[in-house]
């Protein structure tokens, strides 16, 4: 089962049980838009565990301007996002080798099941969450460049 699938498994079953409070993970990747954009950066949390990455942005609060949580796959994998219990829309930037290969702008929340998924047709290296509307504001399009950069353990959120 690829980690993607077990993630969505992983998301199903905690929504069904009491996960608990949102989870709040540390500020430890950025990713500076290449030019033509102002030299502007997205600070990223990283859902890098199963658990993480099943948790993601539910019941959050709305994401503020250039921040985000970034979902890498390694190695790359099909991946299906829904917006079960994630109160705010969101963009979904799928990423692979280094480019944005497919955008889902504008998703909607979905507070009961079933809700649609969302993802591209072929495997990626990862995806980004943005506040809703946030890559057409910040230039970003399929094809754009994407290179996440590491921070370290010790950045503030």
């Amino acid at each position: 089962m690829s980690p993607a699938i077990q993630s969505l498994a992983l998301a199903l079953a905690l929504s069904q049980a009491n996960p608990g409070p949102p989870q709040h993970l540390p500020i430890t990747a950025q990713w500076c838009l290449a030019p033509p954009q102002p030299q502007r950066c997205i600070a990223l949390e990283v859902a890098a565990s199963p658990r993480q990455q099943a948790l993601g942005l539910q019941l959050r609060p709305p994401l503020p301007p250039l921040r985000g949580m970034w979902f890498p796959y390694s190695p790359a994998a099909l991946a299906r996002f829904w917006m079960h219990r994630t109160p705010a829309p969101l963009d979904m930037l799928f990423i692979r080798n280094g480019q944005v290969v497919a955008i889902e702008a504008h998703t909607q929340p979905c507070m009961q099941l079933p809700c649609p998924s969302y993802g591209p047709d072929e495997p990626v290296d990862g995806v980004l969450e943005l506040a809703a509307g946030q890559a057409e504001a910040l230039g970003i399009q399929v094809g754009s460049p994407v290179r996440i950069e590491t921070l370290g353990e010790q950045a503030a959120p």
